[in-house]
């Protein structure tokens, strides 16, 4: 079986060749083995705070309210469910209000 070069007809996009030209500036710098696990520690803790805060809920939510909000959340590029605690949070500090 002969090597094939993955890469030979690889399309960038231009976020991508924006990257390219940025590494080729010497834009970026490697991270030390040090600075690496101290960032990767940091980034645990966020991690696990995040985690911790929460808590799972189950509701019954009608099947059209379900798809309007995934809807919009597809079009924002976010999962639906960011979009349900979003309202509620907003709701819970009073910056929101419902009419009942």
């Amino acid at each position: 079986m002969k090597n094939k070069d993955p890469f030979k007809n690889l399309v960038l996009d231009d976020y991508e060749k924006e990257l390219e030209a940025s590494i080729a500036q010497g834009e970026w710098l490697p991270m030390s083995k040090k600075q690496f696990e101290k960032y990767k520690l940091e980034l645990q803790e966020a991690a696990k705070g995040h985690i911790e805060n929460r808590q799972s809920m189950t509701i019954r939510v009608k099947k059209n309210v379900i798809s309007k909000i995934k809807s919009k959340a597809q079009v924002k590029g976010i999962p639906y469910q960011t979009i349900v605690n979003i309202l509620l949070s907003q709701y819970a500090d009073g910056k929101i209000k419902l009419a009942i």
